[in-house]
């Protein structure tokens, strides 16, 4: 079963990035995984400084370290990913590597530059990205119960939540028998230590 962490980067009370987080979750559990929510409103993190300590670090590396995948859901700022989502990824870079990342955006447009700027982090901390993701246009493509009204948009969040348990699942276990595996063959893993 794999274990999917699903993280809020939206700050707001009314988050359509919320709402349409805690629907993939769901189908996540459907197709066989487990789902955990991370709401960074509900747990903050502050700015990283690496000269400060952060009293909710610990408890969210754990959570991070549980992952054999993640699903990260943003607002489109500006045609950019959200702070919140941009520091969680910079406290935890070296935890990401070999697992799977799936994406979601809350966007008046189609959110692609916020996908391909999540997926371009996700690169740099060696963590692996699906080849799509799922954007929104908030009340338009969401209803008051926080479910999609497109078919279309809602096979996608289906879709979305079946390949990063199967993926996700696939993916980091195998990276972690490349790691356990003495001597080490030619592979991604070959360079890591964690």
């Amino acid at each position: 079963m794999a274990k999917i962490l699903c993280v809020t980067g939206s700050l707001r009370e009314k988050s359509h990035t919320r709402r349409l987080i805690k629907l993939v979750a769901g189908h996540i559990e459907e197709f066989g995984g487990e789902a955990r929510i991370l709401d960074l409103n509900e747990t903050p993190l502050a700015l990283l400084n690496p000269d400060q300590a952060d009293p909710n670090k610990d408890k969210i590396r754990e959570m991070v370290m549980w992952a054999d995948g993640f699903l990260l859901g943003s607002p489109d700022y500006h045609g950019s990913l959200s702070g919140t989502i941009k520091n969680f990824l910079d406290y935890f870079w070296g935890e990401f590597t070999g697992k799977l990342f799936g994406y979601i955006v809350s966007s008046h447009e189609k959110g692609l530059t916020v996908h391909d700027q999540m997926r371009t982090a996700v690169r740099q901390c060696y963590g692996w990205s699906m080849p799509y993701g799922l954007s929104v246009n908030g009340d338009a493509d969401l209803d008051a119960d926080g479910n999609l009204k497109d078919p279309k948009l809602a096979a996608r969040a289906r879709m979305l939540a079946r390949d990063l348990v199967i993926y996700g699942g696939m993916l980091h276990g195998q990276f972690q028998t490349d790691l356990d595996r003495a001597p080490r063959e030619p592979g991604f893993a070959e360079n890591f230590k964690l």
